[in-house]
């Protein structure tokens, strides 16, 4: 079957029902044979791939950075999930519910590249960094050093740990459109002292979508004795990479953004060594050394969440990481070089594509963020989340494999007729 007769097929039946497992298995293989490169800008192929996905049609939803729509392959999948853990009841819970878990977290560990005795499965970025920052060996006039573009949770858990141990928080800021990755790592390096103890940092900020040179800014950190926990949250299965290649110590990220697992599911990646330097967030048992677990204790929580993770898993392989990846920054390529030079367009992400992947924040000069993305949706049916404070003052802009240049084309033209009132 040609891609275009397929494509034709679809469009007869409406797209109102989701391309089926099997369907959408024989239209990837078609594309098999091609590259990562070349499949990037190939619209047909990912208009199948659209097809996967059951879409409200009232906007074009541009906001795939805070929960990545699911697939109707693992929603139907998490619903089955759903059942069978209600159809075993207490049966489930008290015989396999915990080797199971174990299972999925081994299968994101192979997609990080780690040892499945480094990572366990939490509920969200926010709970596995919190985790490392409250459960960190603090003592009174130790300094953690951080950037104010860093997610809010974690900037508020420190002051936490600040008043409850005395300790000093270091805050830098990081440039929207840095010169080289040695002005990064150098801003952060300046921050440290003798007493600095632990260094945050993004490895994708999650208000611009820039990609921060992890690997530089951990040897920096561990040539002046400090530890390096990377929020991951926007990163993971969005662009490819091994966690221990990073050198970081600490690693956390949410399933439910790019990897598409169901809400209340993410992950941290302790290295071996510093598992038991850490203090559980709820209290655990005795454990042997090194032991991973002792982080893991949650009490009762919705364990069919944890199932469809290895449903996540196989749809990401079955796009392929390099595709999926390739499309994302053609994505945000295509609509952002449209409009870097439209005067009155403030574009908050480096131009350089191997620092930005889907994420990109755009701002219009005068323009109040969020009137921009009042603007966006009641005019133009384009759904954005509006960032307003630090250096960054624009919509987030966040497209996913779903995405069409079409709808992108939109975009870009309402950014110019709202940069031209």
């Amino acid at each position: 079957m040609k891609k275009r007769s397929f494509l034709k097929g679809l469009a007869l039946a409406g797209l109102s029902a989701p391309l089926s497992v099997s369907a959408m298995d024989t239209w990837i293989e078609k594309m098999s044979k091609l590259t990562a490169g070349e499949v990037a800008a190939d619209e047909d192929f990912w208009a199948g791939i659209k097809g996967a996905y059951h879409l409200k049609p009232d906007y074009i939803n541009l906001e795939s950075g805070y929960y990545n729509i699911l697939p109707e392959e693992i929603l139907e999948n998490y619903i089955r999930h759903i059942r069978e853990v209600n159809y075993q009841g207490a049966y489930y819970m008290r015989t396999v519910q915990y080797e199971n878990k174990k299972i999925m977290a081994a299968k994101v560990a192979a997609v990080a590249g780690c040892s499945p005795e480094e990572l366990i499965l939490t509920r969200n970025t926010t709970e596995s960094l919190d985790t490392i920052i409250s459960g960190f060996h603090w003592k009174e006039g130790d300094e953690a050093v951080m950037a104010e573009q860093d997610y809010g949770s974690m900037l508020e858990m420190f002051k936490q740990v600040s008043k409850r141990h005395g300790t000093v928080n270091k805050i830098i800021s990081i440039p929207n459109h840095p010169a080289s990755d040695e002005e990064i790592v150098q801003l952060y390096a300046d921050a440290i002292t003798d007493k600095t103890k632990l260094l945050m940092v993004c490895h994708m900020i999650n208000i611009t979508g820039q990609i921060l040179p992890i690997r530089k800014i951990c040897d920096m950190a561990h040539s002046k004795g400090v530890q390096v926990m990377v929020d991951g949250a926007h990163a993971f299965a969005h662009i490819r990479f091994n966690i221990p290649d990073l050198h970081c110590d600490y690693y956390g990220a949410s399933l439910h953004k790019w990897l598409c697992v169901p809400l209340g599911v993410g992950m941290l990646y302790v290295k071996k060594e510093n598992i038991n330097k850490i203090w559980p967030l709820f209290a655990e048992g005795a454990r042997k050394e090194g032991d991973i677990s002792i982080l893991n204790h949650t009490g009762t929580i919705p364990v069919h969440t944890d199932l469809a993770v290895s449903d996540a898993i196989a749809f990401y392989e079955k796009i392929g990481a390099e595709r999926k990846e390739a499309r994302l920054r053609y994505l945000q390529q295509y609509w952002t070089s449209k409009v870097r030079n439209i005067p009155n367009v403030i574009v908050n992400t480096p131009a350089d594509p191997e620092r930005a992947c889907a994420i990109a924040n755009v701002g219009i000069n005068g323009m109040k963020p969020g009137l921009m993305a009042e603007t966006l949706l009641k005019k133009y049916k384009i759904y954005t989340v509006a960032i307003d404070y630090i250096n960054v003052h624009g919509c987030r802009i966040t497209p996913n494999v779903f995405t069409t240049v079409t709808e992108l084309d939109v975009l870009v033209n309402a950014l110019q007729e709202m940069a031209r009132a």
